[in-house]
C-alpha cells in the first residue's frame, strides 16, 4: 500500500498486522469470493481480512474510499460494506478525547461536584428516547472501557481476539449463578465467585438500554452482580434479567441475579431476608465490586422511572414519599434534594446499597439522561453516588443551573 503520512483522528484498527497466510492485496486469501477468485461477498474470515484492510486504508492511511475499490478490486459500495463491518465486528474502534477544559460543562461538572464528566450533546428538539439513546452508546462505550482498565489493572488483560486465558467463552456459571463454573473456568473463592473483576449494576429504563448497545469485549474472569431487587412488578418494564443477560453475552461475564423484591412490604421481612445464607452471598460479591453502573430514578420526568411507574411502590408508599419531599433514587434508595436518605422511612425497606455502602467502591458511573431528571441527579450527586457520570447537555446545563440556585 502507498503510506499517507495523516491519520483520520479518533479511530484505532486493531490489530498490527494483515492475519497471518492471507496474503497481500490480490493474493490469495483476501479475495471476496470463497473460492479466491475476487468475485462474490466476503465470507467469514477471509471476510474480516478484507474489512481489516480496508479500515487500514481508510483511517490509519487516508485513502478514500476510490483508491481503495480500485487496490482491493471492488465497487465502492463493497467498500463501504467491508468498512462497516470493520466497525460492527470491532475491527475499528471510534474514539473521542473531549477538551474537558475549565470553561467546558465536564470542567464545571468536575469543580462543583467532583466528577469524572462526560457531556453527550444531544440536538434540540429530539425526542426523550432518542436522547436516552444517545446517552446510553456513549456510556455503554465507557462502561466497557472502564471494565477492560479494572481487568488489565487486575491481570486480567484480554488477548488479541477480546478473549484472554481462562475465559470459558460466554457466562461460567450462568446467570444467577454463584457455583463453581464449568471446568477449565475460573477459581472460585468462598463467595463462589472468582478472583476476576466484579462490576455491580442497577436495573431500570436507563440500563437497559446501556446493555442494549454495549459493544462486544470479552473481559476473563468477569462477574457482573445485580444490585438492587426487582421482582414482582404489576406493569412489566425493563427487567434486571434482560440487563444481565445482555451483559453476559457482550461481556463474557457470569452474571448473578438479586431475586428478591424492589421495597419489602415490612423492614422486618427485609431484616429476615438479609439473614439468609443466599442473600448474603449476593451481598458479599456485590461488596468487592470494583466498578458500579446505574441511572437515576426521578419520581417525575418525561420517561417514567420503574420504581416509581413499575408497581413496586404502593399509592400509600408514593404519598409518604411526597410528604418526605423526595425527589428520586438510586439504585431505589431514595433521596432528597439535597441528598439527604438516612431519615427516609421507606429505605428501611429498600434492598439497594446506600450511598455510603456505594462510596466504598472505587467507581461508580451514573448515566442521566434528560431535564426531567435534573432534580434527581443534584440529589444524587450531593450524596456523592458518582464518581463518573455520563450525561446529555442539556441537563448537564439544568444540574448546574438549579445548584447555582440553591448557593446563591
Amino acid at each position: 500500500m502507498g503510506a499517507v503520512p495523516r491519520r483520520r483522528q479518533g479511530a484505532d484498527v486493531v490489530g498490527d498486522e494483515p492475519v497471518a497466510g492471507s496474503g497481500g492485496p490480490g493474493q490469495p486469501g483476501l479475495s471476496d469470493g470463497p473460492t479466491g477468485q475476487g468475485s462474490g461477498p466476503a465470507r467469514g474470515g477471509e471476510g474480516l481480512v478484507r474489512a481489516y484492510e480496508a479500515a487500514s486504508m481508510y483511517y490509519v492511511q487516508g485513502e478514500t474510499m476510490e483508491v481503495i475499490a480500485r487496490h482491493l478490486g471492488v465497487s465502492r459500495s463493497t467498500v463501504s460494506r467491508l468498512l462497516a463491518r470493520a466497525r460492527a465486528q470491532g475491527v475499528v474502534r471510534i474514539s473521542l478525547v473531549q477538551p474537558g477544559g475549565a470553561g467546558s460543562l465536564e470542567g464545571h461538572l468536575a469543580q462543583v461536584f467532583g466528577v469524572r464528566a462526560r457531556v453527550v450533546p444531544v440536538r434540540e428538539g429530539t425526542t426523550e428516547i432518542h436522547r436516552l439513546q444517545q446517552v446510553a452508546g456513549v456510556a455503554a462505550t465507557h462502561m466497557v472501557d472502564l471494565v477492560a482498565d479494572l481487568a488489565e489493572q487486575a491481570g486480567a488483560r484480554p488477548g488479541r481476539d477480546g478473549v484472554g486465558p481462562g475465559s470459558q467463552g460466554a457466562h461460567p456459571g450462568g446467570q444467577g449463578e454463584v457455583g463453581p463454573g464449568p471446568q477449565g473456568a475460573h477459581p472460585v473463592g468462598r463467595d463462589g465467585v472468582g478472583p476476576g473483576v466484579v462490576v455491580g449494576v442497577a436495573w431500570g429504563t436507563t440500563m437497559s438500554e446501556v446493555s442494549a448497545v454495549l459493544p462486544s469485549r470479552p473481559v476473563p474472569g468477569l462477574t457482573v452482580v445485580q444490585l438492587n431487587g426487582a421482582s414482582d412488578p404489576v406493569h412489566e418494564g425493563p427487567s434486571a434479567t434482560e440487563v444481565l443477560s445482555r451483559m453476559r453475552d457482550a461481556l463474557g461475564a457470569r452474571t448473578i441475579s438479586f431475586p428478591v423484591p424492589a421495597f419489602f412490604d415490612h423492614v422486618a421481612t427485609r431484616e429476615a431476608m438479609w439473614s439468609e445464607r443466599s442473600v448474603r452471598r449476593v451481598l458479599a460479591v456485590a461488596r468487592r465490586a470494583r466498578l458500579v453502573v446505574f441511572g437515576v430514578g426521578a419520581l417525575d420526568g418525561a420517561l417514567p422511572s420503574q420504581v416509581y411507574a413499575g408497581g413496586h411502590l404502593s399509592a400509600s408508599d408514593r404519598a409518604v414519599l411526597r410528604r418526605q419531599r423526595v425527589v428520586g433514587d438510586v439504585c431505589t434508595v431514595l433521596l432528597r434534594g439535597d441528598g439527604s436518605w438516612r431519615d427516609i422511612s421507606l429505605n428501611a425497606r429498600a434492598t439497594g446499597p446506600t450511598p455510603a455502602q456505594l462510596a466504598r467502591i472505587p467507581r461508580r458511573l451514573c448515566v442521566v439522561a434528560g431535564t426531567g431528571k435534573a432534580r434527581a441527579l443534584l440529589a444524587a450527586l450531593r450524596a456523592r453516588v458518582a464518581t463518573d457520570l455520563v450525561v446529555d447537555d442539556a441537563t448537564a446545563r439544568a444540574v448546574l443551573e438549579l445548584a447555582h440556585q440553591r448557593t446563591s
